[in-house]
């Protein structure tokens, strides 16, 4: 899949591009919805919200690449990328129908979510698309699923309290991050279970403090099974921060500076606080076992 920013895409000689529009963050079972039947994806970056009200800016599911992975599995041929700041946050509604889907990217199709809004202030919506006869405007319903709409934000909830698995079912795919491998406390290592450490992006989502089994992703060693624990490691004083250490299953090797991914399966416990050692290494081996039964398809 091509990705390119607004300003460097090249105009088709025939109007044919068929364009979702969208914020889709997560690339959720809803936005996918969206998505069917498009050729070009078009997204902003950074989320309109940190521009527009920035105290209330969301923290994101997805950054930039894993957005563009999810969205490129779906079939889409270019992702389109429109650098947001307060000038493009100024384009009035019709200025963002007329200069973005028909002037430079040419659409005979466009298709969006039922409560999508565009333009300044937001005056723009789905009415105003329908309205226009240059090209065809599929609206999209919110996508219901036990209830409760899918959306990112029910979503970001779900991880924020642990469901992991079933955040990962509203996803389509389950719930991911990734970073550079730095140093910790090696505090693992001493215990006989040496992990792979990561420290939160604040940008982005992470999941509550607890035990999870995971799928790990490393460039080069491809993927492994993982028991991974999010918290401050209340066994011990340490005086750090939050941080995500990740046991990889059938793994040796020095692993700083490498970048790992963790897909999230589901959780296994919660954080606490063990009265010795000992009892923190027996938990900890019911908990690799328990991850590797996840990530075989077993119960943990």
């Amino acid at each position: 899949m091509k990705v390119t920013s607004l300003p460097d895409v090249r105009p088709v000689r025939r109007r044919s591009r068929r364009v979702a529009v969208g914020t889709f963050d997560g690339v959720h079972l809803g936005h996918r919805e969206v998505i069917r039947g498009a050729d070009t994806v078009l997204t902003f970056d950074p989320h309109p919200t940190t521009v527009i009200r920035p105290g209330a800016a969301p923290k994101l599911l997805t950054d930039p690449v894993r957005k563009a992975q999810l969205i490129a599995s779906l079939g889409v041929e270019e992702l389109v990328v429109i650098p947001f700041d307060a000038a493009f946050a100024a384009r009035s509604a019709e200025e963002f129908v007329d200069e973005v889907l028909v002037g430079a990217l040419g659409a005979t199709h466009v298709s969006v979510g039922e409560n999508f809004r565009f333009g300044h202030k937001a005056q723009g919506d789905v009415d105003r698309l329908l309205a226009d006869d240059r090209f065809e405007t599929r609206v999209v319903q919110l996508l219901e699923i036990d209830g409760e709409v899918v959306s990112s934000s029910h979503i970001r909830g779900l991880v924020l309290g642990g469901a992991i698995d079933y955040a990962g079912r509203l996803l389509g795919d389950p719930f991911t991050l990734s970073g550079p491998v730095v140093h910790g406390d090696e505090r693992g290592r001493e215990l006989g279970y040496p992990t792979a450490n990561l420290v939160p992006d604040p940008r982005y989502v992470t999941p509550a403090n607890g035990v999870y089994a995971a799928r790990a992703t490393i460039a080069g060693a491809g993927t492994l099974a993982a028991a991974v624990s999010i918290g401050v490691r209340p066994t011990f004083v340490t005086g750090r921060g939050e941080l995500i250490e990740a046991y990889l299953l059938e793994f040796s090797g020095d692993l700083y500076g490498s970048r790992l991914e963790l897909a999230f399966l589901r959780r296994l416990r919660g954080e606490k606080r063990f009265g010795s050692v000992d009892a923190l290494i027996a938990q900890m081996a019911r908990d690799v076992e328990a991850a590797r039964s996840v990530y075989g398809g077993g119960q943990p």
